[in-house]
Order: C-alpha cells, then structure tokens, then sequence
C-alpha cells in the first residue's frame, strides 16, 4: 500500500464530471478519482476547513463514530472495477468496512486518518507528472485555490 494525499477538487470538463485528484507521497504518481458532486463537496468543505451549520452526512458519520469513540485508523483504496473504485475503511482494533471511495476520502480528512492506495491502483489508474510537469501540478493547485466548494452544489 502506498500514501496519498489529497491533492484537491476540480471538474473534468466538458463533462462537468468532479474528480479528487491524489498524489503518491515520495513518489511521482497521481491518481484521478471521479466522485459525485455531493462527496467533491465534501472533500473540498473538508481541505478549505468550512464547517457548515450543520452537519453534511460525512461529518454526521464522524460524530456517531466519536460518540461511540471509535477510531478510523486508515483508509485503503483497493481496487478498480468495471469503473468503479473501492475502498476500506479500517477502524482500530482492525474491522473494516466496505466504503465508496469518495466517502472514505471524505472521512479520512475529517478523521484525520492516513489514505493508502495498493500498487495495482496505480498501474490500472495513475499518472505519472516527473518533476519537469510541476508546473502543470502547480496550475492546478491554483485553480483549487479558486474554486468553491459551492461550485459543486447545483
């Protein structure tokens, strides 16, 4: 399994598709995810650090999970299959729950808990971006810095 972090949000145009796009630590690879436009909306409330009034379904969860004082040790985003990724959510004392990627994401930021990606995710999903396409990773931090998470509601 390898870490990732978050890179950020955008939308995939024309197709107006959102996509969370993570970043292999200590390595060059990248990983582009399609989510839907309430999970983007989450994970971009979650990185900008704006909370809402009340509760999005994602910190809902978290609260339950705090309440009953479970912990989430760890995300694994397992596999891609027939377009769809799949992802764990593993808790300590080592339960797991089977988890849509987005939302497993979502919660990790919110927990606070690692992201771990298999090697075969890589190979049937990554980008690799060496260092001489920086730039190119840099635009696009940008654009993040840009937009709102209220571009995804609608």
């Amino acid at each position: 399994m390898k870490p990732v972090e978050v890179v950020g949000v955008r939308v995939e145009m024309p197709s107006n598709q959102p996509i969370v796009l993570l970043r292999e630590i200590g390595g060059i690879r990248y990983l582009p995810i399609w989510v839907g436009s309430v999970e983007a909306t989450a994970i971009a409330f979650s990185q900008q650090g704006l909370v809402p009034v009340r509760p999005l379904t994602h910190d809902l969860i978290v609260n339950i999970l705090e309440e009953f004082e479970r912990k989430v040790s760890k995300v694994n985003l397992t596999e891609l299959r027939e377009g769809v990724f799949y992802a764990e959510i593993v808790f300590e004392g080592g339960a797991l729950i089977s988890a849509r990627s987005s939302d497993a994401i979502a919660i990790a930021l919110r927990t606070g808990a690692p992201i771990l990606a298999t090697e075969e995710l890589f190979q049937q999903a990554g980008i690799d971006i060496p260092d001489a396409e920086e730039d190119e990773v840099e635009k696009f931090r940008e654009f993040l810095e840009e937009i709102n998470p209220e571009d995804f509601l609608g």
